[in-house]
């Protein structure tokens, strides 16, 4: 299973700069106005968790509308115009999909390129000196941070929280937040770098590879020791358990460990590579399959969570784990961005209250950044969404909605052991 790369696919996604973000200092005759009277008002508090917008400048637009009166006036282009642009654009966009999302040829549809950097053993050569790497937009990274903090290996796995910039990459930035506790981009901890791509390079031999999130460092040897999202978590659970405030909790039993990988080859596939596939197709047929395969699996999987607390029972596992990162970014980014759009989760009674079940576990919700994931997602993205306008947040996916009873303590028998084990591991660092 797969890492998310600088951000997503590739380090490299915009092979020209989105033109919202590009300001001209040259300045235009336009015609003036009479001032309006100025009234004032009390200024508006914004969240310390967002970041704040630069105004956009008008200067090109003004001169674009003016031009275009003035060869048509109030009609539309012409046709011919509008089939060079419309040829221009679909030339220009499958372009930048095949940096952002390798397709397969003779399909369109998504090919994930595999994790580069994995672990093959148990234990590490040194346990003590590793450092986490993750973003928060990612869903594969967003498993690993859960597990860290389920497991209490905040102390003995430190955390470094890039964000996607502009141009794609992972950076490193200090945010002050004033919201709710929850994970916010920070400065690398590790190694001091102003982005992943340097502490990449900082291992021997350099890399010119993808800078993938979630990444696992050897601070002392300087090496990449994991990329790979899945190795990361199944070694958070058993791999470090001498370190860790949690040790008791696991979540891959060996009584559900066929049960674990079974749930993982329907989910993977279909839902959590799923909306990629989605969002990613480069065809209206590769479109069309991943969109049936992913809404029949979540069909299945909403009915069977109405007699079952957690996919393999009373248990919490990394199957949920994994499930319930992209569930949490489905109705804020992947039903829109992603077309993903048959029906929002919010409309699945058991899959909307079995994420809010997992959500208020004790640390979980402190990993969930609403801010971030649809800033990363719709700010970043420019081939899925040129003008990098963000929509509002769907009133069913905010911290209040997702706090609210679910009810579905009733469908476990051992709530009350599952509760004080998820209790003991402490605050999330």
């Amino acid at each position: 299973m797969p890492s998310c790369t600088s951000f997503l696919i590739s380090h490299h996604i915009f092979l020209i700069p989105p033109s919202n973000n590009t300001h001209c200092n040259c300045h235009f005759p336009t015609i003036t106005k009479a001032p309006k009277p100025t009234i004032r008002h009390g200024r508006s508090k914004m969240s310390l968790n967002q970041t704040p917008r630069p105004e956009p400048s008008n200067s090109n637009l003004s001169i674009l509308n003016s031009l275009t009166k003035l060869l048509w006036g109030q009609s539309l282009p012409p046709g011919l115009l509008i089939s060079t642009v419309r040829t221009a654009w679909n030339s220009t966009w499958r372009l930048m999909m095949s940096q952002l999302a390798p397709s397969d040829p003779s399909s369109g549809g998504y090919s994930r390129p595999p994790s580069k950097f994995r672990i093959t053993q148990f234990p590490l050569q040194n346990p003590t000196a590793l450092h986490l790497y993750i973003g928060l937009p990612c869903p594969w990274a967003h498993r690993t941070v859960i597990v860290r903090a389920l497991k209490g290996l905040e102390d003995a796995v430190p955390l470094s929280v890039a964000s996607p910039g502009l141009d794609g990459s992972w950076e490193f930035k200090r945010v002050f937040n004033g919201d709710r506790d929850i994970l916010i981009p920070s400065l690398d901890r590790a190694n001091g770098c102003k982005t992943l791509k340097q502490v990449y390079k900082l291992r021997r031999g350099g890399h010119d590879g993808r800078s993938t999130v979630p990444m696992l460092w050897d601070v002392d040897r300087k090496e990449v020791v994991c990329n790979e999202s899945y190795d990361i978590i199944e070694f958070f659970n058993t791999g470090l358990n001498g370190l860790a405030r949690n040790p008791g909790l696991d979540l891959s039993p060996k009584e559900l460990k066929g049960k674990v990988e079974e749930w993982n080859q329907i989910i993977y596939p279909s839902v959590n590579n799923g909306v990629y596939r989605c969002g990613f197709a480069q065809s209206q047929e590769a479109y069309d399959t991943a969109v049936n395969e992913l809404f029949n699996t979540l069909d299945m999987v909403d009915d069977h969570l109405g007699n079952s607390r957690y996919l393999c029972g009373d248990t919490l596992t990394l199957a949920d784990i994994c499930m319930f990162t992209t569930l949490i970014r489905f109705d804020l980014v992947y039903n829109v961005l992603f077309k993903c759009t048959k029906k929002k989760l919010v409309e699945y009674a058991n899959l909307h209250a079995y994420m809010c079940d997992i959500y208020q576990i004790p640390k979980v919700a402190a990993t969930c950044n609403f801010t971030a994931i649809m800033d990363g997602y719709y700010r970043i993205l420019f081939p899925l969404n040129p003008g990098s306008i963000q929509p509002v947040m769907p009133s069913g996916s905010g911290h209040e909605v997702l706090s609210r009873p679910h009810g579905r303590e009733s469908l476990s028998s051992a709530d009350e052991t599952t509760g004080f084990m998820l209790n003991r591991a402490g605050s999330l660092q």
